[in-house]
């Protein structure tokens, strides 16, 4: 994909990297049908015939803080091309994960809940992986940005995404937790806003910030990234829309799951 190449780094581990980012990708689709049909086991659906519980907010925190340590890790392994659009592009990844890792179930109304380490332990290796690829491709292959990338309509239209997505997710996120009081693990039907039109607005929003970022980066390990958010969160908010008519006999009918009017 483009032509940097460090002290020690060979073509054949490059065409490996490169196999690998397809193999990865591949694997993201190739399991969208098992996860139609199977909902990880946490949140709403947990079970515990998955293994051993640990505690829900630790559970979120060990999971997510894997990813930003292994692209930095893998990233500063290597040779990284500095540029201020590299450190920006760093800045949202560390932002989105500081976020998920501890902002994020710091606020959560989730006493008592419990998740299984198996869902921890795969998602753990789910986020060392993206974060190995994203991190490694800029800190052994990635060349730097020209000053005019700024003004790319790739950048420009990604950058509008992420900021999009971001706070989409973020609201609805916050909107879900406040329909719960300190110490209630209950569940609620959640009212206006997105809620009108879909069930998840949160994967929606997380799905269009990294659709968002792959366009920033414009490069492959992105674009697997993104491609994997959606294989992982389009499923998961069928189950949550199919859980909620379920539950609720009063459940809009008119609401989709995560894509307005469409999905």
């Amino acid at each position: 994909m483009n032509d940097r190449k460090t002290f020690y780094l060979s073509p054949m581990e490059a065409k490996t990297f490169y196999l690998l980012c397809f193999i990865w990708t591949a694997l993201a689709l190739l399991l969208v049908p098992i996860q139609l049909f199977i909902a990880a086991p946490y949140g709403r659906h947990v079970k515990s015939t998955w293994g051993p519980l640990i505690n829900n907010r630790l559970g979120w925190m060990i999971m997510e803080i894997v990813s930003p340590l292994a692209m930095l890790g893998w990233m500063w392994s290597g040779a990284p091309a500095a540029s201020g659009m590299l450190y920006f592009l760093m800045s949202l990844w560390g932002l989105h994960y500081l976020n998920r890792s501890i902002i994020f179930p710091l606020r959560l109304h989730t006493a008592g809940k419990r998740i299984p380490i198996s869902i921890v332990l795969s998602a753990a290796f789910f986020n060392s992986v993206n974060g190995f690829l994203n991190g490694y491709w800029w800190g052994h292959f990635a060349p730097p940005y020209p000053p005019e990338w700024v003004t790319d309509p790739r950048f420009m239209i990604g950058a509008a995404l992420f900021v999009i997505g971001a706070y989409i997710n973020h609201r609805a996120d916050a909107l879900l937790i406040a329909l719960r009081k300190p110490g209630d693990s209950g569940y609620y039907i959640p009212q206006g806003w997105l809620f009108r039109y879909i069930s998840c607005p949160n994967h929606f929003g997380e799905i269009l910030e990294w659709c968002g970022f792959a366009l920033m980066a414009w490069n492959l390990p992105a674009l697997s990234f993104a491609i994997w958010t959606a294989a992982n969160l389009i499923p998961r908010a069928l189950a949550h829309h199919r859980w909620y008519r379920s539950h609720f006999d009063d459940y809009p009918s008119e609401r989709k799951a995560v894509i307005p009017g469409i999905l």
